[in-house]
């Protein structure tokens, strides 16, 4: 028999709050932009391994409505960092899938994110041509791990 992932119902939470005002698209990226080995290969076929802890470093994008609670709530939290860096409290979170076999059983899939940081200011528009893009906010999120579970 075939191996079946049915994935829906996905949920992100920051801080203890469920985001929910989610846009379009790709809403929330979850990626790992680094290694978490290197290997190098020198004369004689002797090679070296290096643990690269970058690796264990996360990029979250998050696409929320412009201008929504979930919008307001992240623009707050980047606010404050930029208002006291060194006095900032990390981000913190879960990003959980919910994976169905088609039987009826759901695994959650879930990512356990710690030290987040945001990365960049969000950008703006004004397009005339009816570019849905312009009513979505896009945050940047760097954490400085995101352990994954599945349960």
């Amino acid at each position: 028999m075939a191996t079946v992932a049915m994935s829906g119902a996905d949920a992100i939470s920051l801080n203890n709050t469920v985001l929910s005002d989610l846009a379009d698209g790709d809403c929330v990226l979850l990626s790992f932009p680094s290694e978490i080995a290197t290997v190098k290969t020198g004369k004689n076929g002797n090679t070296i391994y290096g643990q690269n802890q970058m690796g264990n470093n996360a990029e979250a994008k998050l696409r929320v409505i412009r201008g929504s609670a979930d919008d307001k709530f992240l623009n707050g939290l980047q606010l404050t960092q930029q208002g006291n860096f060194a006095g900032n409290v990390n981000v913190i979170g879960t990003f959980v899938k919910l994976i169905g076999d088609g039987q009826g059983n759901v695994v959650n899939d879930t990512y356990i994110l710690s030290g987040g940081v945001f990365q960049k200011l969000i950008e703006g528009k004004t397009n005339v041509e009816g570019d849905a893009t312009q009513s979505v906010a896009e945050y940047s999120i760097k954490f400085a791990s995101a352990q994954r579970t599945i349960t």
